[in-house]
C-alpha cells in the first residue's frame, strides 16, 4: 500500500504541535497598514485549530 502523501497548502498554513495543530490568523497577510495597531498586534499570536478541523485535517498534515 502506498503512503499517503502530504497536502502541500495545508501543511503551508498549519504546524503540527505536541497535542494539537497551530494556524496563523486571517487578515494577517497584507494591507495591515490600514488596519488598526490593536487587531495586528492580537494576529501576531496565531491560534488552536478546533477539535473537528483537527479530526478532518489529520491525514493531509
Amino acid at each position: 500500500m502506498p503512503k499517503i502523501k502530504t497536502h502541500k497548502g495545508v501543511a503551508k498554513v498549519v504546524k503540527k504541535r505536541k497535542n494539537d495543530y497551530k494556524i496563523g490568523c486571517p487578515g494577517s497577510r497584507h494591507n495591515t497598514g490600514k488596519k488598526t495597531t490593536s487587531f495586528n498586534r492580537k494576529n501576531r499570536k496565531g491560534s488552536n485549530l478546533s477539535r473537528g478541523d483537527q479530526k478532518r485535517l489529520k491525514n493531509l498534515v
